[in-house]
């Protein structure tokens, strides 16, 4: 769940979408002005729309990874890695996009950064699975929570930003909501703080790219740099355990034949509407994802929820609404200013 943005072409719309996009831009027809303005809002309320579906799906993950049960979680990254390398290869082929692959390679620092969010994205997911096939749905919603404060963060640490006094209050109240959760529950939440660290860097790296990488582009790289570390997993898995892929009948091998395309459509969807709406309307959808993840955790599956837990989500929530809130009063001001 990072914001990336494209300027490309209408093919590119076909490859995030499969297909499923169209084009709306005439050739060699110049728009009436209103009909121009009602193109534009077209196109911004069909990005929310696309980001709303990218972060519904995101937040019913963690259902989807139950089903693949008795799959370890290791076993289920390396086939994620592998089918959505798959997956990304065909939509490729089908829309001929290879040239864009090619120009990357012609780039030595993107082709690294590549490398970098696909190491980061590994841990996000792997991390992310072994939460959620081990009863920490609940904490890994904690951690998507958590993230935009840490992307905040990041902003002071690695990009030297000055940070506003409400963003400050923002980041002392998650710090709070984060020792709470550690005295009173007893244990630090490490699954929710690995995956707010790894996806606030992958967002970062994300943003180092820039629109140099399309979003088909960007996760077919970060997948073929991790292509050795699923091969070496598999291999590990199947001298220990056991491979379960293909073992435990035709349901469960065609869903999880599927974890390819549940892992792409939904940054497929992102990217479409990243790049169709405002940060301000994306920055307000990515609560989505963790608050269906908290529903399912605390209430479908029944984790625990003790007072100290609900206090510590309490901070976090609070931190969240004076981060929103701050950010869009700020944006209002800029467009008046502006």
């Amino acid at each position: 769940m990072s914001s990336e943005a494209s300027s490309t072409d209408q093919s590119e719309d076909l490859t995030e979408l499969g297909g499923c996009a169209t084009a709306t831009a005439g050739i060699g027809v110049i728009p009436a002005p209103e009909a121009a303005g009602k193109d534009a809002a077209r196109e911004y309320t069909l990005g929310g729309i696309y980001a709303f579906t990218a972060y519904l799906l995101w937040g019913f993950l963690p259902l989807y990874f139950l089903l693949l049960a008795p799959i370890g979680p290791f076993e289920l990254v390396a086939w994620r890695i592998l089918l959505s390398l798959v997956f990304c290869a065909l939509l490729i082929a089908v829309t001929r996009s290879w040239s864009r692959i090619g120009a990357i390679f012609r780039q030595p620092r993107l082709l690294a950064l590549t490398a970098l969010a696909g190491a980061l994205i590994y841990i996000n997911w792997q991390v992310f699975i072994l939460g959620a096939l081990t009863g920490h749905v609940i904490e890994t919603s904690l951690g998507y929570f958590i993230n935009p404060i840490a992307t905040v963060l990041l902003a002071v640490l690695v990009l030297r930003e000055r940070l506003r006094v409400t963003q400050w209050v923002a980041i002392g109240v998650a710090a709070l909501a984060v020792v709470v959760i550690i005295v009173g529950y007893g244990s630090i939440p490490w699954i929710a703080l690995t995956l707010a660290a790894t996806f606030s860097l992958y967002g970062l790296v994300k943003k180092r790219v820039g629109p140099s990488v399309d979003a088909v582009s960007g996760l077919t790289l970060e997948s073929m740099w991790l292509v050795p570390v699923a091969v070496v997993i598999l291999i590990v898995v199947n001298a220990t355990t056991g491979i379960v892929y293909g073992s435990a009948g035709p349901w469960h091998t065609a869903l999880l034949s599927l974890a390819g395309v549940i892992t792409a459509v939904p940054l497929l969807f992102f990217a479409a509407g990243a790049r169709r709406t405002s940060l301000t309307v994306i920055g307000l959808l990515q609560f989505v994802a963790p608050i269906l993840q908290f529903i399912i955790g605390a209430w479908l599956l029944q984790e625990p929820m003790p007072l100290e837990r609900w206090i510590g989500f309490g901070l976090v929530w609070l931190a969240l609404i004076i981060l929103t809130v701050d950010s869009v009063v700020h944006a209002r001001r800029t467009r008046v200013a502006a």
